[in-house]
């Protein structure tokens, strides 16, 4: 990397799942783990949940197969630097990167990420829907614990593992600094995320998360809808069966997102993406901060 380098950046957040975003179309910005893990240092650097890389599909060797059905890629990074398939509430915000830089307007958009192509829609009020894809239902009883209290979890997979618990309140989930206990361990091999619900009114839910991996989050996208689903089921809502949509009001730590469950499965996201900072990276920190 050149010390002659300008690398621009932005923040953004979506119900506080905050990312810095690095607009890079020909994909000639190298981010290697260690400058992702930097950049998202919330001491050291510009502080984020994870990296937004913003890349033409047909720049990127693991986006070209995707590229005629979307034009821009989502290339995903952990905040440890890490790649992951795809963040709920990262496609809304990187869709709204595409919007204020021209890329895009309201309407219908396809994203490419490593979990496939994702639907979005950018409404005239700001928010933006993102298709999350179809919840699954293990079978088999799953409990989730905290100190002396226990409760009945229901188990669902929204492409990664979730147990949900509904609770009297929210601070009966404790501090959630490590991971609550589950049984049985054959029900999640490799970890879950936990969900903690309470009723706030008709089809209107707030949770407390703590993802695996990370803690307690001020938001996840995939959680909301795992609730969504396993509040629909609680109240004997099942649109496959009814063929009418269900649809949830959740309020995350960081805010609310809209949860709808339609008749062939699939799952749509609402909720707010926010761009809140743009400027330059200094690249000789970068290059200081990596080792490079």
């Amino acid at each position: 990397m050149s010390t002659r380098t300008r690398i621009a950046f932005l923040k953004g957040h979506g119900t506080e799942n905050d990312f810095v975003i690095v607009p890079d179309p020909e994909n000639t910005i190298d981010l290697p783990p260690a400058a992702v893990a930097a950049l998202c240092d919330r001491r050291a650097g510009i502080g984020g949940d994870g990296l937004l890389h913003v890349v033409r599909s047909a720049a990127h060797p693991e986006a070209r197969h995707m590229a005629a059905e979307a034009e821009w890629f989502m290339d995903y990074r952990n905040g440890d630097g890490s790649i992951a398939e795809m963040c709920g509430n990262g496609v809304r915000v990187f869709a709204r990167y595409l919007q204020r830089a021209g890329h895009v307007t309201e309407g219908d958009i396809a994203v490419a990420t490593r979990g496939g192509v994702k639907a979005v829609h950018i409404a005239k009020d700001g928010d933006v829907t993102v298709g999350m894809g179809r919840a699954l239902l293990p079978e088999g009883d799953v409990t989730v614990s905290v100190g002396e209290r226990t409760w009945p979890a229901r188990n669902v997979n929204m492409g990664n593992p979730h147990a949900v618990a509904f609770v009297d309140d929210l601070s009966h989930a404790g501090d959630l600094l490590s991971p609550p206990p589950f049984s049985p361990p054959a029900a999640y091999p490799d970890g879950v995320n936990v969900e903690f619900v309470i009723d706030r009114g008709p089809r209107h839910v707030a949770l407390r998360v703590h993802e695996r991996g990370a803690g307690e989050t001020r938001s996840c996208g995939t959680g909301a809808c795992a609730v969504a689903v396993a509040t629909a089921r609680r109240d004997g809502a099942d649109p496959a069966a009814t063929g009418v949509p269900a649809t949830y009001t959740v309020d995350v730590p960081g805010g609310t997102l809209v949860i709808t469950e339609r008749p062939d499965g699939e799952i749509e996201m609402t909720g707010p993406a926010v761009i809140v900072a743009e400027g330059e990276i200094d690249s000789v920190w970068l290059e200081y901060a990596i080792g490079a």
